[in-house]
């Protein structure tokens, strides 16, 4: 089916063109016959061999929603039954196996011998792309390659993964072998399948694992979770369960709904999470609910959205033109990675390329473009609003967003996602555990993170100075007025519980038609003997060069920074509790710019036990000042506070609106 001649902004041809650019600069970095794909970078902790397999297997997610429909010029069909076969040891003369074949898993949590496991992964990404483009690649192998591959599938399809989403990949092994006629004795999929069901939040959200302490809530979600499961039923057929297929359209769509409101103006994605080196995955979840015909957005706001993600990364330098770097913009960042990812590792970026498995005639790339700014136009209510704000709260999650359209972001209060038990011995993450997170800002890492993780974070400190870290995140709620609150032990530098200690904290978002969306952060702080003081962290600001400025303003601290796609400002206004502001500057700490800026206040307890701390912080997009800069103009008269300590109770005034924030510890 050739494609259309005339579409709209965002249309087929664009994805298909970017594309092809991932996928013929892949190929360069071929080796074996080209079964591995191996770009250069610093290996994973599973090793070279494990690597190339990793990239030949997820560009080939990308190759198979692209094969999936329309022409192809560039061969990639050929290309990877080429590279299969040489995989498999069935290419070529001679037959056998030869260096360059792939290796297999062993199940989770066995020694292996040759210290391989990620293959498991990697099968799963191998079998959701053949399962997309299934008569273009699967069926033009050879018999030999089929029987090879088939076994190697069967083999990962069988092993017990790990229990977080790993459940997904053999379980959609095996569907795909099912649904090519393949048995898998000793398979477990409905098993798994129904155990990843079981870790659901509400709201459309999934925890990655087992419900009990852990709180594992990022992008894993859309570029993981709910496509595996979309794909998995998609493989099943009418062998699934119908009401267990419903409620997961259920879902999918709950989720699409509230997730594309996680996506600022100009596409950027939250930056919070592992794996963020997946990048244009981030989408994936939208395109998901498309392609099943469950999302509330439109096909055109989906499309617009998605293509804007796309563009976005293009603006930081991700453009296919070499292959993607271990980061999130062009540039390489060591501190925000995992010691999982290797070279290979960002052509995952390929599932966010899933709309291509969408026909060219199908309104996703059909539907006329539709006016984002108005809210009455299909689909335009599920764009962050104009000049007022769109709130979003998931009480499942312990997040509330909050965005307005003319200040170019979106914030998300974090009350909810700490992933505490992922690191070995358990520990904290810059990535999950902060208070605030942004699509225009990264938290602190390196440096900055070893230096207390200001951005961000609020924190205990005592006479030398020393700092406590959140860890764990208990007893997380959301008010149906959007008010997040949860609980916490500050544990020092080196984990150790503080005794008798504890930290109730609330955020909120007000707004006010001339002074923006504030961000009100309200702690309240019991026990703590011999630490007097608390520091509060707003956005970390950053830029290749020395960020354009900071400074402090009637008690208030700002900083203003500037990425590739724009200036960003921030600011935290002391409201209560607080007696001195100032700014922080690192160098090597954070993934959008060489150098950052944050700006944070400080307030003395003065001894006392039972203390209240109250910050506005404020967060925008900002032209790039010509000459100086005039901070009088960017922070608006702030709010009103009034805390009643008889009942523990922020009362926060502004404009006309009020919101209370009750910290009293929970029943």
């Amino acid at each position: 089916m050739s494609e259309p001649d005339e579409a709209p902004i965002g249309t087929r041809a664009l994805w298909c063109a970017t594309a092809d650019a991932w996928l013929l600069t892949a190929r360069r970095h071929a080796l074996a016959g080209g079964s591995l794909i191996a770009p250069p970078g610093r290996a994973s902790q599973c090793g070279p061999l494990s690597d190339g397999i990793e990239g030949f297997c997820r560009s080939f997610l990308l190759a198979g929603a692209r094969l999936a429909h329309g022409a192809d010029e560039a061969g990639h069909a050929e290309w990877y039954a080429r590279g299969l076969a040489a995989a498999m040891g069935t290419g070529g003369a001679g037959g056998g196996t030869r260096p360059g074949t792939w290796g297999r898993a062993v199940a989770a949590g066995e020694p292996s011998g040759s210290g391989i496991q990620q293959p498991i992964v990697e099968a799963a990404n191998l079998a959701f792309g053949l399962a997309l483009c299934r008569e273009q690649v699967w069926d033009r192998l050879e018999e030999a390659t089929r029987e090879q591959l088939a076994d190697w599938l069967a083999h990962h399809a069988r092993l017990r993964a790990w229990d977080n989403n790993w459940l997904l990949f053999t379980a959609v092994v095996e569907a795909f072998l099912a649904s090519v006629g393949v048995e898998v004795p000793g398979g477990h999929m409905d098993e798994d399948i129904e155990r990843v069901e079981s870790w659901y939040l509400g709201d459309g959200w999934y925890n990655d694992g087992p419900l009990s302490g852990r709180r594992n809530i990022d992008h894993y979600n859309s570029w993981v979770i709910h496509p595996f499961l979309w794909q998995w039923y998609r493989l099943r057929g009418d062998a699934a369960d119908p009401a267990r297929r419903a409620r997961m359209h259920e879902r999918l769509a709950a989720f699409a709904g509230g997730y594309a409101r996680t996506f600022a103006p100009d596409g950027a994605p939250l930056h919070q999470g592992r794996s963020l080196t997946y990048r244009t995955a981030a989408v994936t979840g939208l395109w998901t609910a498309a392609l099943a015909g469950v999302s509330p957005l439109s096909p055109a706001r989906t499309r617009s959205l998605c293509t804007a993600t796309l563009r976005h990364f293009e603006q930081l330098g991700v453009t296919g033109a070499e292959p993607p770097s271990l980061g999130w913009r062009a540039a390489h960042f060591e501190p925000s990675l995992q010691v999982y990812s290797g070279p290979g590792s960002p052509y995952f970026a390929g599932m966010g390329f899933l709309g291509l498995a969408a026909a060219p005639d199908h309104p996703l790339w059909t539907a006329p473009d539709e006016d984002e700014h108005d809210d009455a136009a299909p689909g335009g209510s599920d764009a962050p609003g104009g000049d007022r704000a769109e709130v979003t709260a998931w009480r499942s999650v312990g997040w509330v967003a909050a965005s307005r359209r003319d200040e170019g972001v979106v914030r998300v209060a974090n009350h909810g996602a700490d992933h505490e038990t992922f690191l070995p011995g358990g520990g904290d993450d810059p990535h999950y555990i902060k208070f605030g997170y942004s699509t225009h800002t990264a938290p602190g890492t390196g440096p900055a993170w070893q230096d207390g993780g200001i951005d961000g974070h609020f924190a205990l400190l005592d006479p030398w100075r020393r700092w406590t870290r959140r860890h764990a995140i208990e007893e997380p709620r959301v008010t149906a007025e959007g008010v997040a609150v949860s609980t916490h032990t500050p544990r020092d530098r080196w984990g150790a519980a503080l005794p008798d200690t504890r930290v109730i904290s609330a955020s909120c978002f007000i707004d006010t038609p001339d002074g923006g969306l504030w961000e009100i952060r309200a702690h309240r702080v019991l026990g703590g003997a011999g630490w007097d003081q608390v520091r509060e962290g707003g956005y970390a600001v950053a830029a290749d060069e020395q960020p354009l400025g900071a400074g402090k303003d009637g008690g208030a601290a700002w900083a203003l920074g500037r990425t590739e796609v724009a200036a960003v400002f921030a600011a935290v206004v002391p409201l209560a509790g607080y007696d001195v502001a100032d700014t922080v500057a690192y160098q090597g700490s954070n993934a959008l710019g060489e150098h950052s800026l944050t700006p944070y206040l400080v307030g003395e307890r003065r001894g006392a036990l039972d203390t209240v701390h109250v910050s506005g912080h404020l967060l925008r997009l900002h032209p790039l000042p010509a000459e100086g800069w005039a901070p009088q103009h960017e922070l608006p008269l702030p709010p009103a506070v009034h805390v009643d300590p008889a009942t523990a109770t922020v009362t926060v005034r502004v404009d006309g609106t009020e919101r209370t924030l009750e910290l009293e510890p929970p029943r």
